[in-house]
Order: C-alpha cells, then structure tokens, then sequence
C-alpha cells in the first residue's frame, strides 16, 4: 500500500552504474518511483525497487510525460540524476523547470560558473538542487573532521590519499573517457574525495599536479589545515604489489600523520542516508558543491610539475612504467 505521504520520484540514467543506490535509497525512505528515462533499454534493475515505474528511452517523450503529470496535479516532487556528468547541468535546469526539485549525483556540473548560473535559476524557481556529496555522512569522516577541529589551530596535518580504481578497455570508449564529458580523471574518481578534503581541512590554499593522464593523475594540494599528496588511477598496472598478489582491484588508502585511516566499511547505505538528509530538510547544495568543483577545475586545466620536492610516491611508479 502506497504511503499517503510518501514523495514522488523521477530517474533520469537508469541504466548507470550508480542508479540502483538511488533506486533503493526511494524505497529505503518510503517513497515512489513513478518515471526513468536512459537512452539504453538494460534498465531490468527497476524491477527490484519499482515495476510499475513508467520507463523511456526517448527524452522527449520523458518530458512530455512529467510535464503531464505536472498539469493534472500529480507532478514529481524529485528527479533523481543519474545521467554523464556532462549532462548534469541541462537535468537539472530540466528539474526545476518541472516543478521538482533536484538530487543530482557528483560532480554536480563540470565548471564553477554553471554553479553561478544554477544558482540564478534556482532562485527563479524558488526550488532546490541538492548534490550527493555522501562521505560527508561516513562516521570515519565525521571523526575525523571533528579530531581536526579540536587539534591547535596552527597544526597542519600531512596526509596521503591514493585510490586505485582499476577499469577495462571499455572505460575509455565510453563517455568517462572522455574529458569533455567526464570532466576527466581527477573529476570522474576523484570528486568526492576532494569534496571531503575541503570539508575536513579547511579553505584550499594552493593546487600542484604532478600527473594528469587520462589513466591516471596526482598532485598536491595545500588546505588551512592539510598538506596532502594526492594520487589516482584506473590502471590495474599501478596497483601496489601487495594488492595485485591478493586478486584485488581496487586500493584505497588516506594516511594522517602516517596513520592508516580506516573507511573502508560504511559505504553501502550512504546514498539512503543522503535522502533522508534531504528529506528531512538537510542536504548539500550548490554552495556546499563548489569549493571541489573548482578544484577539479583547477587540475584539468593546470600546468604539469616536474617530480621534485614533495609528491605522491606512487608518481614514480607510473614514471617508470611509462
């Protein structure tokens, strides 16, 4: 039986890796899934979470479709945005000309200046964009945040992040592969990592990128609180020894002061508890997604920095293998 209270939902990019955390994140909050659109048709996963959402694979029929509901007095009160990163922009304009408000996945848009534009349009509409921005809500994360902020004031922590991702040949011949539409590496990996820094550490002071392939990239970023060596990768061949002799292929490691921090549980509901945040009337807006948004920004298009002084040590791993 349908929950008289319960909010009314729209997907856009059923089909993507990360669409069936939102599918279970409507239903874990009690809610509806009435519409999904995705121009590939392998969208079966609805039937787990919702069968009787109605599906297109044509984005004008999809409009049409809410914008109908939307006369007859049963609009959706949410669409949920699942699509390339590069389209993030045009869904959300999209949201909000419907009616609805916006819970878009990271990055929220590509530049810092279509967060300015958003902005207007958000206020037009008098609605709300929300950004997944979910290790904020990691318990790990949340204590660390805290030990921070209760360390002096003039203590600068030494922090090493590294994440290894490892994809197949397929990564770079779909639309991750390409920088236009992913925003590229650091920004399709690494966004929610550099979101968590800033959150953790303070205003970002300065950006070096050591490395920028389309495989892999590092640098190092300076924070109020933080000096952190950065490293990340989709090729298996740049996992550590230790992980390729286990079978694993992903890797994933942020020391503090040389001490492991351990996150590696705690991912799987993150997504539910960003909807309840919203839900409840929390949520990270178009404020809140900027200061990684510009920071990825800032790597796409920065200078390379020859391997000297201070870098990820993982840096001459690729080196060398190149």
């Amino acid at each position: 039986m349908t929950n008289p209270d319960s909010k009314r939902f729209a997907l856009i990019g059923a089909a993507g890796y990360i669409a069936p955390r939102h599918m279970k994140a409507i239903r874990d909050t009690n809610n509806q899934l009435v519409a999904a659109l995705d121009p590939k048709d392998s969208v079966g996963i609805i039937d787990s979470y919702f069968p009787e959402a109605d599906f297109f694979i044509e984005f004008e029929r999809f409009d049409r479709h809410i914008d109908k509901l939307r006369r007859a007095g049963t609009g959706v009160d949410y669409v949920a945005i699942c699509s390339p990163n590069y389209l993030h922009d045009a869904h959300i304009r999209f949201a909000l000309r419907s009616g609805a408000k916006a819970i878009c996945e990271k990055p929220l848009v590509l530049n810092p200046w279509n967060i300015d534009a958003l902005a207007e349009i958000e206020k037009e509409s008098g609605s709300r964009i929300y950004n997944i921005l979910q290790l904020r809500l990691h318990p790990a994360i949340q204590a660390l945040r805290a030990k921070v902020a209760a360390a002096p004031a003039d203590h600068v922590f030494d922090v090493d992040l590294t994440y290894l991702t490892s994809r197949g040949h397929w990564y770079f011949t779909s639309w991750k592969g390409a920088n236009d539409k992913s925003g590229g590496i650091a920004t399709n990996i690494g966004v929610h990592f550099f979101d968590m820094l800033a959150w953790v550490f303070g205003q970002r002071l300065d950006s070096v990128v050591h490395l920028h392939r389309p495989d892999a990239a590092a640098g190092l970023l300076t924070y109020q609180r933080a000096r952190v060596r950065w490293f990340l990768s989709v090729n298996a061949e740049h996992l550590p020894p230790a992980a390729l002799a286990a079978g694993k292929r992903t890797y994933r490691s942020i020391l503090i002061g040389g001490e492991e921090l351990e996150f590696s549980e705690g991912f799987t509901d993150l997504h539910t508890a960003s909807y309840q945040d919203i839900l409840s009337g929390g949520g990270f807006g178009l404020e809140a997604a900027r200061p990684s948004i510009e920071a990825v920004h800032d790597i796409r298009h920065a200078a390379i920095t020859p391997l000297q002084n201070d870098y990820h040590p993982f840096c001459r791993t690729v080196a060398a293998s190149s």
